[in-house]
């Protein structure tokens, strides 16, 4: 009993060391189990920290690179643009001589006049432009009628015409399209009338009756190409023109900036498909038996400088309507332009002219409103000219 008694003390007095011995030996274990967690912990902070200013780095690389491509379409629009422009300033130089180096340097090479004056004309209409230059008469004239006639009408020919477009800054040209089929014998036609008379302006246009109002369009855009005009006129291959009172009609208002000159009118919008004159768009004017707007008629009229460029410029989206001159008329709608009716650009065919010469009204154009023009003006162009003509020396003479 003594020796279990004795083993039991023992043991009671060794369990507070044996206590103290595990709780030391524990911490230690503790303190040493924990540290590589602190330390994998720092490392993991420490990787996110450089996971985290990569990924800035790499965000600041991502929105560079986008900048960049973004600078780099923007500079491609801006090189097409200008590629773009470029070809179309090539486009516009009729004869070629507006080059490269002048469309990049702005500069021009377009030859400064006073007006430049676009006769239309079609392919069937040869006798009409001889009427004019005065190389074509009836064979009931007499010789001597014939040989008169080769002094022309109101159309200078050969030297002279050269000689008015350098000495007066007068140009005059037949304006005329080309044919649905390339090189058909209608185009040959023109070209070899042009190497006789030199006096066409080819346009890029297919001819048609009812394109006239696309010819016209055509027509500025390439005469502002080539030349650096103040005024630009288009005028039928049936009117009779007084060159000298044209021009200075014009030379005295040549300081306005945006001048529509002609004979003012303002004709009812027809809806009947039947008519000659039918607008496929009338309802666009209101109610039944309204008129148009007021615009020049279509015979012959002049626009200044600013407004040929206006067109030029918007050529592709200005509208087409049937009539040629209601769509002139309609271009210049909501712009500040100065319409000036002036009556002497419709006179009518003798006696009208005559007695206007007699009382000092000279004419700028004639025509008979009946045929929307002079009537069978290949026969009739060189009697109209012979008593309404202002005579051949007054466009010399004209102060511009």
């Amino acid at each position: 009993m003594k020796h279990k008694v004795s083993r039991r003390v023992i043991s009671l007095r060794w369990v507070p060391f044996i206590c103290i011995s595990f709780f030391v030996l524990g911490a230690i274990f503790t303190s040493r189990s924990w540290e590589p967690s602190s330390d994998s912990g720092s490392q993991l902070i420490s990787q996110r920290h450089r996971d985290h200013e990569l990924q800035i780095v790499s965000d600041d690389c991502a929105h560079k690179k986008k900048a960049t491509q973004e600078k780099d379409v923007i500079d491609q629009v801006l090189r097409t643009h200008q590629e773009i422009h470029v070809d179309r300033s090539l486009d516009k130089s009729v004869d070629g001589s507006e080059t490269l180096s002048s469309s990049l340097t702005g500069s021009t090479t377009k030859k400064k006049v006073f007006m430049v004056m676009g006769i239309n004309t079609a392919f069937s209409s040869r006798k009409r432009r001889d009427s004019l230059r005065g190389t074509w008469m009836p064979q009931a004239f007499s010789s001597r009628k014939r040989r008169d006639s080769l002094r022309g009408t109101w159309m200078p020919q050969g030297e002279k015409l050269e000689k008015l477009e350098k000495e007066k800054g007068i140009v005059i040209k037949f304006m005329i399209g080309h044919s649905a089929t390339s090189n058909s014998i209608l185009d040959r036609a023109i070209d070899s009338e042009d190497a006789q008379h030199k006096d066409f302006l080819r346009l890029e246009h297919v001819e048609g009756y009812h394109e006239l109002s696309a010819k016209t369009k055509i027509f500025f855009s390439t005469a502002v190409a080539r030349w650096d005009a103040e005024f630009y006129i288009k005028v039928d291959d049936d009117v009779h023109v007084n060159l000298g009172m044209l021009a200075s009609t014009l030379a005295r208002h040549r300081s306005k900036p945006r001048l529509y000159i002609g004979c003012m009118k303002s004709g009812p919008v027809l809806a009947q498909k039947t008519v000659k004159y039918h607008e496929p768009e009338y309802w666009k004017f209101g109610e039944e038996g309204n008129k148009y707007f007021r615009h020049a008629t279509g015979q012959i009229y002049a626009i200044s400088k600013d407004l040929a460029k206006y067109i030029s410029v918007n050529q592709p989206i200005l509208h087409k309507y049937a009539n040629e001159d209601v769509s002139l008329g309609s271009w210049f709608i909501g712009l500040e332009v100065e319409h000036i009716d002036d009556r002497n650009f419709c006179c009518g065919t003798p006696p009208d002219c005559r007695w206007k010469a007699e009382a000092g009204d000279v004419c700028v154009a004639s025509f008979e409103w009946s045929c929307s023009g002079i009537c069978k003006s290949v026969e009739r162009m060189k009697i109209v000219h012979e008593v309404c003509s202002e005579g051949e020396d007054a466009v010399w003479n004209a102060l511009l």
